[in-house]
């Protein structure tokens, strides 16, 4: 170990994931700041009408976080305790928690061992073992890559199931489908949810939206995302909207139904707004990182595995994820997580399955997962970031190299 920290001492630790902030970035906050408006202001605006733009859809909702995006669309589609909800078991645990805060069920489905995503296959087997009436299907697009919409939408249409889909992984995607090029919330769910936190593709520092071709459903989003208010004249039903000569009184608001604060800040709409002008950028370098892991890392297969992506996609990459025989090597994962970390390399595991959580125990309870036990047993994700150059991806490889020959 002493000569492995020897090498590195003089390198910067590298995260497997982080944010590029540059000084149009900075300006960008700092003239939010010094504006009158530093919420619910011009740059949400901004923002909205930029993620439109990049998605293809026809209304983009900006709010706090991904989570709250989850949430909000769990309760514009009136999810509630008489409702069944599908959600992949490989998935980050605010894609199943969000819905079930409306007192939606949980039902878990398996997902395929290789990327992690759930297919047609698994929707349909966590279909029959619903213990009620399922409301909902949410497809988390994985690593970039996108869950395929066309052949759950053919399951789940017909059924009266509504698709949210967790795109938190893959602003900028696109796929083909029909001999059509789709961008990844440009239209085959009914919403599609972001996340804008450091470690994806743009950075609002906190931050989410969800975006949808149908206007009651974003109408009815940005009411529950500011407490349920609504100051529009015709949705007034309350005494006091008028004044005696039927004018409208300017102070008067009407709230119809809960809602919650979820506002997303002009300050971090600004920061995200800016990265939003350097999203093709930021991709094409992600993609061209995910390209070199995977040139670099097949020498070591079989041990090594890489996750390519699929025919007709064309995934923004948000994790470079190896796919790493721990058992057939005779190694542990933490051991090489820590050796690497001693070296200056950040890694993480996404994700560990949902059915493993006590939380959501219950949802998986009788149930085998394989294909989520698989990916799960193999999975680290090295870093993958748009600071980073060819040079820091030949780093991690010949580090791992190194690591794996040891341990093993």
């Amino acid at each position: 170990m002493t000569e492995g920290r020897a090498d590195n001492r003089d390198r910067p630790f590298l995260p497997y994931g982080r944010q590029l902030i540059d000084e149009g970035d900075i300006r960008a906050v700092a003239d939010v700041l010094r504006s009158d408006w530093l919420t619910t202001g011009p740059a949400v605006e901004r923002f909205e009408d930029a993620l439109r733009q990049a998605t293809g859809a026809a209304h983009a909702v900006a709010c706090s976080s991904g989570t709250a995006a989850l949430h909000l669309a769990a309760m514009a589609l009136d999810l509630g305790p008489e409702d069944c909800i599908v959600v992949p078991d490989m998935t980050f645990a605010a894609t199943a928690a969000a819905p079930a805060f409306t007192g939606a069920r949980v039902v878990l489905a398996d997902v395929d061992a290789q990327t992690g995503l759930m297919g047609p296959d698994h929707f349909q087997a966590a279909l029959a073992r619903a213990p009620g009436p399922v409301r909902a299907v949410f497809p988390v697009h994985l690593n970039g890559q996108c869950a395929d919409l066309a052949a759950i939408g053919a399951i789940a249409r017909p059924r009266g199931i509504r698709i949210v889909a967790d795109a938190c992984h893959a602003l900028g995607s696109r796929y083909m489908q029909e001999g059509r090029e789709c961008r990844a919330g440009g239209g085959d769910a009914d919403m599609t949810v972001f996340s804008f936190h450091p470690v994806k593709t743009i950075a609002a520092g906190e931050g989410g939206a969800i975006v949808t071709g149908d206007e009651a459903l974003a109408a009815r989003l940005r009411r529950l995302r500011n407490h349920g208010i609504t100051r529009d004249p015709e949705d007034f039903t309350a005494a006091g909207a008028v004044d005696p000569a039927g004018k409208v009184n300017p102070w008067h608001y009407e709230i119809h139904e809960i809602g919650l604060n979820y506002r997303l800040s002009d300050i971090h709409a600004a920061l995200a707004y800016s990265q939003m002008g350097r999203l093709e950028d930021f991709i094409a370098k992600r993609r061209s990182l995910h390209d070199e892991y995977c040139s670099a890392l097949a020498p070591l297969a079989p041990t090594v595995g890489t996750i390519r992506a699929l025919p007709g996609q064309n995934p923004a990459w948000h994790l470079a994820v190896a796919l790493i025989d721990f058992a057939a090597a005779g190694i542990g994962r933490g051991d090489v997580m820590r050796a690497l970390r001693e070296r200056g390399i950040g890694t993480q595991v996404h994700y560990i399955p949902l059915h493993r959580q006590p939380a959501f125990a219950d949802a998986g309870r009788g149930v085998n997962f394989p294909g989520a036990e698989a990916y799960f047993a193999k999975a680290l994700s090295l870093p993958l970031h748009a600071g980073m150059q060819r040079g820091d991806v030949h780093r991690v490889v010949e580090t791992l190299t190194k690591i794996l020959k040891a341990l093993s």
